[in-house]
């Protein structure tokens, strides 16, 4: 099946933090990849990406999903809920709730969704897995809510390039080029659309481990700066994403030939 409205929702993985588009340096991501992919398969393909970092599930659906609606998109991508596992105020019923308002919206709005599980942390995270309980808890309920409401599942949870440092950026949180490629290539596959095998096959060599230095730079300077930010945004009031802004909340062609997607040039 041909897509020609493509709206992406979700958080800062949607957004495409931490992968830099090599002519502007500004965040491209999974979405861009799959839009890209797409646009060469039907000449008037439109692409939109309404995610905003930072947003939990319930802010996705209250801020994005109206947007979502007026463009009439024939597929949604909806990727979310890592803000809600970290959330302080993490409740498995109220995210499940916000699960299923979100994937129920979503599939009300498009004839053909999208929807994520997460992986595991644990395995490149000093203290990691204390969140996998949270995780388990909100893949659950996306697993559910797809089936209930019919979304396709792109379940990232067995993937095993998890344990791969080189998938993810400094943060070891938001993925790398190399993590969003193969994200990209898993929704591609998943809707039966082609992609360049190369985004699914194992890197090279083996990834190395951090060492406890290495571990102890990590948590000074990516832990503590978004931990004590997080802190002073709650104190006055503020989320996480509040002043950002969709990098493409309308839907429009892919300029040019995308050349700048690996396999592509």
């Amino acid at each position: 099946m041909g897509y020609r409205r493509f709206v992406a929702l979700g958080d800062s993985c949607t957004e495409g933090l931490d992968d830099h588009h090599p002519e502007n340096g500004l965040f491209r991501g999974w979405a861009d990849f799959v839009a890209g992919r797409m646009s060469l398969l039907e000449p008037d393909f439109r692409y939109a990406n309404l995610g905003v970092r930072g947003r939990r599930l319930d802010q996705i659906t209250a801020e994005q999903m109206p947007t979502a609606a007026e463009l009439k998109p024939d597929l949604i991508a909806l990727f979310g809920g890592g803000n809600d596992v970290m959330s302080s105020g993490w409740d498995a019923r109220t995210v499940a709730r916000r699960v299923d308002a979100a994937i129920s919206q979503a599939t009300s709005i498009a004839p053909d969704v999208v929807v994520f599980t997460l992986s595991d942390i644990a395995e490149r995270m000093p203290f990691g897995s204390r969140m996998r309980p949270r995780i388990e808890a909100l893949n659950d309920a996306i697993r559910e809510a797809a089936v209930s409401y019919g979304a396709r599942l792109v379940d990232l949870w067995p993937d095993e390039a998890v344990s791969d440092s080189r998938y993810f950026g400094p943060d070891r949180l938001h993925l790398s080029e190399l993590g969003h490629l193969r994200l990209a290539a898993h929704l591609l596959a998943k809707l039966g659309l082609p992609f360049e095998q190369s985004w699914l096959e194992p890197l090279p060599g083996t990834p190395s481990r951090p060492t406890w230095r290495e571990d102890l730079h990590w948590f000074r300077h990516q832990v503590l700066p978004v931990a004590i930010t997080r802190t002073r945004n709650r104190m006055i009031g503020r989320s996480p994403g509040d002043g950002f802004l969709p990098k493409r909340p309308q839907l429009l062609p892919v300029e040019g030939t995308p050349a700048w997607i690996p396999g592509n040039a």
